[in-house]
């Protein structure tokens, strides 16, 4: 079979696999994977909150992370992770709390036997441990070692005090208090706060009477922005932080008992058949624009039923009302599209994407898509980066500009045409100022890295293959591709390639459908046909054969939520291969064709030549 029949083959199964997953409404909800240390946090707010009522799924968490141990005797943040300490540490304190350790002698002992050699035997050097990996951001160190705490591995003077009378500012002030947590951590930083206070006590009497008087308030706060599903973010552990704590103060204060009955219905909903948790419900909203955009890639639109149903789905995703957790501007969209999403810059320039192509390619934005544009452009920061939720919040991780988001803002502004003559006058200026940022943080070897996406294998734990691949897509789309930073990036990718034909995280790290996928996309598009066929002809022979043998359904752990917590979602390797593989159709279909014949003498099950 010539090599086009087989791409054709594949992207059919691609196509066809894709479209299988879309719910009875018409868009795509997906699953993230399970993770261990989300089960593990759950676990310790259950048994806390009431070991007795909730026995049965409590036994079955514990359960379910005995099965998932790794062989060295650790957790990692998905059943396909290598172990690290942050998860190793949180199941070895949900053991300690609920007694499990008593009856897990054997995996207990295997953990310890990792900790130990991880981190150290005593308590302050795993305490240290766990600070060091997360250094000045104290957003997810201080929760496990608060977690720790609570189940007496450590003691409450190696847990840092988080200053939760800070919340008590009023929110327009909370980017000049140079908080010690990212702003989405707002619930974290008000329950652990207490509860750190309660247990450790706070020395300084001028700073224990400030956190007095403002104990009352920022509960209250805690509690209007807990969402209606009860989960903080939908994320199982920033909601098991905050129950856990406030459930260990025993208070009687009712808003107290509000948070905690909300947070723990939210916690029972989420629990899996299996007595696990995701770190997160769903990426339903982000699922369903990527999917739009990888079907348009493949000239595949058409195969979508029901485009009005959808493009209501998704413009009623549209967050209308100034959000109450970050005071987000009307006019954004979140990740999903449960009450716990917060509007963030990715998921609206995805939005603003989709819904043009829905729409039918329109130079004229209807007026959601007007307040979409209006919006971004009001999150972009001083240094001409687009962050994730707010506008100059701070430098830490996840709050500061990102290349791949500053990149998606740019390819959604770049469809937009205002009508009024003032903003019209002030969007080049925006636009030269975000590439001016492409421009300055691009890295020597000329990627670029991604805030919300990683490699576990790579080097720092970053994933310069995927933010350079999604950098990239704005040079395309804006016809910059003679530009120094576009040839550059090109060349990293080029000698990103392993020897396998695929792509990793880095050069060196193990081929994943994700980031081949990613790859063989953008160097379609940005390469001409001339010019290294035999790079591009090898990434996309490694993902035909990946479609053909079933490996495209293996989602790799690319994802990181906050602070280093790995995920992977089913429907990523899915999505980028049918991107990837109906571009090179069209490729094949133009009067300048991929020159692929000499690949065509392999077919399946044969490995891959050497080539």
């Amino acid at each position: 079979m010539a090599l086009p029949e087989r791409l054709l083959a594949a992207y059919q199964q691609a196509r066809q696999a894709l479209l299988a997953e879309r719910t009875d409404a018409g868009y795509w909800v997906g699953e993230l994977s399970s993770s261990a240390l989300s089960t593990a946090t759950a676990l310790m707010a259950l048994h806390l909150v009431n070991p007795f009522e909730h026995e049965e799924r409590i036994t079955a968490g514990i359960r379910w992370l005995v099965q998932h141990q790794n062989n060295d005797g650790g957790w990692g943040d998905t059943p396909r992770s290598r172990s690290n300490i942050s998860t190793a540490m949180l199941v070895r304190a949900a053991f300690r709390l609920t007694g499990a350790d008593k009856l897990l002698s054997a995996a207990t002992q295997r953990l310890e036997e990792y900790l130990s050699q991880q981190a150290g035997v005593g308590p302050q050097q795993r305490a240290e441990a766990i600070r060091r990996r997360y250094g000045l951001d104290r957003t997810f160190s201080v929760p496990i070692l608060m977690s720790c705490a609570l189940a007496g591995l450590i003691s409450w003077h190696e847990v840092p005090h988080l200053p939760f009378e800070l919340a008590a500012l009023p929110q327009s002030w909370y980017r000049f208090a140079r908080l010690p947590v990212v702003s989405y951590a707002l619930p974290a930083l008000i329950a652990i706060g207490q509860c750190i206070h309660v247990h450790r006590g706070t020395r300084n009497p001028l700073l224990a009477g400030l956190r007095h008087l403002t104990r009352r308030s920022t509960l209250r706060l805690l509690r209007h922005i807990q969402p209606t599903s009860g989960g903080y973010l939908e994320a199982t552990p920033l909601t098991s932080f905050v129950v856990m704590a406030l459930a260990s103060l025993r208070s009687r204060d009712t808003v107290v008992a509000e948070v905690i009955r909300a947070g723990v219905r939210f916690l029972l909903q989420s629990q899996r058949v299996d007595g696990s948790w995701p770190i997160d419900t769903n990426l339903a909203t982000w699922v369903t624009t990527l999917s739009i955009q990888a079907l348009a890639a493949a000239g595949s639109l058409d195969d979508l039923t029901n485009q009005t149903t959808l493009l209501q789905w998704l413009l009623d995703q549209q967050h209308r009302q100034r959000h109450p957790y970050t005071g987000s501007a009307p006019g954004g969209w979140a990740w999903t599209d449960l009450p716990g999403g917060v509007p963030d810059a990715d998921d609206t320039s995805g939005a603003v994407l989709a819904l043009w192509l829905l729409l039918g390619r329109p130079t004229a934005f209807p007026a959601q898509l007007e307040q979409a544009c209006h919006w971004l452009c009001q999150l972009q920061n001083r240094d001409g980066g687009f962050p994730t939720f707010c506008r100059g919040w701070g430098n830490l991780p996840f709050d500061r500009s990102g290349p791949d988001l500053t990149a998606h803002a740019l390819r959604a502004l770049r469809l937009w045409h205002p009508p009024t003559q003032p903003v019209r006058s002030r969007l080049p200026l925006l636009i030269s100022r975000a590439w001016d940022y492409l421009q300055r943080c691009q890295q020597p070897d000329g990627s670029w890295i991604p805030l919300w996406f990683g490699n576990e294998h790579a080097p720092d734990e970053a994933n310069p293959v995927y933010g350079t691949c999604r950098v990239l897509a704005a040079y395309r789309d804006w016809q910059r591709q003679q530009t120094i930073e576009c040839r550059r990036g090109i060349d990293y990718l080029l000698n990103a390639q392993n020897s396998d034909g695929g792509w990793g995280g880095a050069r060196g790290c193990t081929s994943s459908v994700e980031e081949t996928a990613l790859a063989v996309e953008i160097l379609l598009d940005l390469m001409p046909p001339a010019d290294q066929p035999a790079t591009v002809g090898r990434g996309l022979l490694w993902l035909i054969e990946a479609v053909e043998t079933g490996r495209y359904r293996q989602p790799a752990p690319i994802g990181l939520y906050f602070a280093r917590l790995w995920y992977y979602e089913k429907l990523y390797p899915l999505i980028f291969t049918v991107a990837a593989l109906g571009r090179a159709i069209n490729r094949c279909n133009t009067a300048n064709p991929l020159p692929l014949p000499e690949l065509a003498v392999v077919s399946p099950p044969d490995p891959l030549p050497n080539l």
